[in-house]
C-alpha cells in the first residue's frame, strides 16, 4: 500500500484535498499529513506536497462556492429531506457568522474539521463576493498546506531519526506526545466549533 502512495501519490493527495474542499467529508488533513511524513522520508519533495494541497484546497473551495453555494443554492438543500434538516438547522446561523466574518471564517475554516468542507458553499449561498472568497480561501488554502505539510514533515523526520539513534523507548514517548498535542488540538479546535 505505502508503495502505491510513493508512485502515484500526489495526484491522489491533489485530488482527495479536492474533494474535501468542494464538501465530501474526506480526509484531505489526514492525507496531507501521510504525505508530509514521506516527504521526511525522502519520497516526495515537500513543496510538491505543499503546492498540490494547497491548489487542491483553493480549486476544491471554488467548486464548492460556485456548485453549491451560488449555482445549487437553497434549491439543492429542499430537494432532500435529511440535507434540507441539516440545512435548516446549521445554515442560519452559519450564515450570520458569514455576514458577520465572511474573510475570517473562509481563512481560518481551512483548520477547523467541519468548517474546511462547508464554508465555501456557505459563502456561496450567503453571496459572499466572489473576489473576496478567492482572495481569503487562496491565503487560508496556502497557510493551512503549508502548516500542515511542514509539521508533518517535521515531526515525520523528527520521529524516524529518534527512532533510529534511541531505538522504540523513544517512538512510544514521541508518539505519546504526539496523541497528546493531537488530541489537545482537537479539543481547542471542537471548542471552537461549539462557538461558532
Amino acid at each position: 500500500m505505502t508503495h502505491f502512495f510513493i508512485a502515484h501519490g500526489l495526484p491522489l493527495l491533489f485530488v482527495v484535498v479536492m474533494l474535501e474542499s468542494f464538501g465530501i467529508p474526506v480526509p484531505g488533513e489526514t492525507a496531507l499529513i501521510a504525505f508530509g511524513v514521506l516527504a521526511s522520508q525522502g519520497h516526495h519533495s515537500i513543496v510538491s506536497v505543499i503546492v498540490l494541497a494547497a491548489a487542491g484546497a483553493i480549486i476544491g473551495d471554488n467548486l464548492g462556492y460556485w456548485l453549491i453555494g451560488r449555482l445549487g443554492g437553497r434549491a439543492l438543500f429542499d430537494r432532500w429531506v435529511w440535507l434540507n434538516r441539516y440545512a435548516d438547522r446549521f445554515l442560519p446561523a452559519a450564515e450570520r457568522i458569514m455576514q458577520r466574518h465572511g474573510g475570517k471564517t473562509v481563512f481560518f475554516g481551512r483548520f477547523i474539521a467541519i468548517l474546511r468542507f462547508t464554508a465555501a458553499w456557505v459563502a456561496g449561498l450567503g453571496r459572499m463576493p466572489w473576489w473576496k472568497f478567492l482572495f481569503w480561501n487562496a491565503a487560508g488554502g496556502i497557510a493551512w498546506a503549508t502548516t500542515v505539510g511542514l509539521v508533518s514533515y517535521y515531526a515525520g523526520k523528527a520521529a524516524a531519526d529518534a527512532i533510529q539513534r534511541y531505538g522504540f523507548v523513544a517512538a512510544g514517548g514521541f508518539a505519546a506526545l504526539f496523541v497528546l498535542g493531537w488530541l489537545g488540538f482537537r479539543l481547542f479546535a471542537r471548542r471552537l466549533e461549539e462557538r461558532l
